[in-house]
């Protein structure tokens, strides 16, 4: 019999590890000597807890059901977002629970919206954790994207499932199997790009923080200022490679790692992210030009590109303020919030791969109305499409808008106004991090928002990483039913 024993031990794993990460912002704690114990103090509460969860489940077989997975997704995240706050309620900082759990929630979605408003005179230790909480949401959305969603069938992911059987009851061991190959490639994208930040002038503690939520596609910056602080064109340049290199499909890794060396030049979602980069970075320096914006052609093309791959990945990372572009690039980047990078990768959004199905689809429907009595066979990747599979992608697009602005009505209902609220939606679900105008743009944060209009926004970054229909298939009484 399966029970939810097996969700609530998983769980109890996830706490120890999450307790067991907060020894690392304690050591900067003593470095620095800030004088804190608050992330030893986490950590004890968090590991102490996760015992207790893992003790109180003991089983002699592990099993998930689909009923089960569903539930453990949703409860994984909430509850990894709950003890990740504890650091930001104990520190020395003045955090009020709606703002760190709002901080955590953002950190672990890899979402990048922040509260703190003084991030270079903040402790390190907090900073540090920050990126950590990063770092961990991306490798685990990844792991999840690649074993537990496909086998969820959510908006489409079912396309990106591995070879294997298809049951969930297979999820534990091929799960351990694909994270082994993962976590490795993640390390060692992690660590070459802490490299390249500190060759090209970052110090240690920034670089190795700045890699974490790179690769991540977070956003979480130990400066106010984000990447601009820096004021060097060769950090930026590796930000956009290793932002790309988190952004395609890290199954595209797997097959890599087994023996497909073409996967990177075959992969049509691969294809269809860079194609799209290019059209969008021209259409930005174009546009910079006509504004006869104040740099040269070279600085033109690396400030179109860096905020470009920034916002199209969700990572959020600035250079600029592009809020005083005009009204253009405005709705350019938050058409560019909607879409995303790559599914199985750490980028959020629709997803490469819907937009593409979605033109597949209205192109099927005009030949239809040119050749009635044709067969249509659609293929993508060269795996065969069904109607029932693109009807799912394009349920999911509808119900990704819809839910947009029913958050963003929330948004308005809370106090904000008409382009906080909008952009904010749009930043949160999208997972991107900072939005548009005065308050939220490139330039502010969210600490001056409204308690309510906070956990809003905590809601839909976690209905935004979890694919929407994980976590609300959770409210349906039929879910709930043996």
């Amino acid at each position: 019999m399966i029970t939810n024993k097996t969700v609530f031990f998983m769980i109890g794993i996830l706490l120890v590890v999450l307790g067991i990460s907060m020894l690392a912002p304690y050591l900067i704690q003593l470095i620095y000597e800030e004088n804190s114990h608050s992330f030893v103090s986490s950590s004890f509460i968090t590991i102490f807890i996760g015992i207790l969860f893992i003790l109180a489940n003991l089983e002699r077989e592990y099993k998930l059901d689909l009923r089960q997975t569903f539930l453990f997704s949703t409860l994984a995240w909430v509850t990894v977002a709950i003890f990740g706050s504890l650091p930001f309620l104990l520190s020395p900082k003045e955090f009020t629970f709606s703002d760190a759990f709002f901080e955590s929630m953002s950190g672990i979605t890899t979402t990048g919206a922040t509260i703190i408003t003084d991030l270079d005179s903040s402790p390190k230790s907090i900073l540090l954790w920050r990126a950590i909480m990063q770092w961990l949401g991306g490798i685990g959305i990844v792991v999840m994207a690649i074993t537990i969603l496909p086998l969820l069938k959510v908006g489409g992911m079912q396309l990106f499932k591995m070879e294997g059987p298809d049951s969930t009851e297979k999820i534990l061991p091929r799960t351990i199997e694909v994270a082994t190959i993962i976590i490795s490639t993640y390390i060692t994208l992690t660590l070459l790009c802490g490299i390249f930040y500190w060759l090209f002038g970052m110090s240690i503690f920034d670089s190795t923080s700045h890699a974490m939520t790179t690769i991540a596609t977070g956003g979480f910056s130990t400066h106010n200022n984000s990447i601009g602080f820096f004021k060097n064109s060769n950090i930026e340049v590796v930000a956009c490679v290793f932002i790309i290199l988190g952004s395609i499909p890290f199954i595209s890794y797997l097959k890599f790692v087994r023996g497909n060396k073409k996967i990177f030049f075959q992969d049509v979602q691969i294809k269809g992210l860079v194609y799209l980069l290019l059209v969008s970075v021209m259409i930005m320096f174009f546009y910079l030009w006509l504004i006869n914006y104040e740099s040269s052609i070279l600085d033109k093309i690396r400030i179109s590109s860096f905020n470009v791959i920034s916002i199209l990945s969700g990572t959020g990372y600035v250079t600029d303020d592009f809020g005083l572009w005009g009204k253009f690039s405005l709705i350019f980047f938050l058409f560019l919030m909607f879409i995303g990078g790559c599914a199985g990768s750490t980028a959020c959004g629709i997803k490469i791969f819907r937009l593409q199905m979605l033109f597949i689809f209205l192109k099927n429907q005009i030949k239809k109305l040119i050749y009635p009595n044709s067969v249509i066979i659609t293929k993508y990747n060269n795996q065969k499409i069904s109607d029932s599979f693109i009807n799912s992608v394009i349920i999911f697009i509808f119900s990704f808008l819809f839910i947009f602005l029913i958050i963003a009505m929330l948004l308005s209902i809370s106090g904000l106004d008409f382009l906080t609220a909008i952009s904010g939606a749009a930043s949160a679900i999208s997972n991107v991090g900072p939005g548009l105008g005065d308050m939220i743009g490139p330039n502010g944060n969210y600490k001056t928002i409204p308690d309510l209009s906070k956990w809003i926004l905590a809601s839909g970054m976690l209905l935004g990483r979890l694919e929407l229909f994980a976590v609300l298939v959770l409210f349906f009484p039929s879910f709930w039913r043996n």
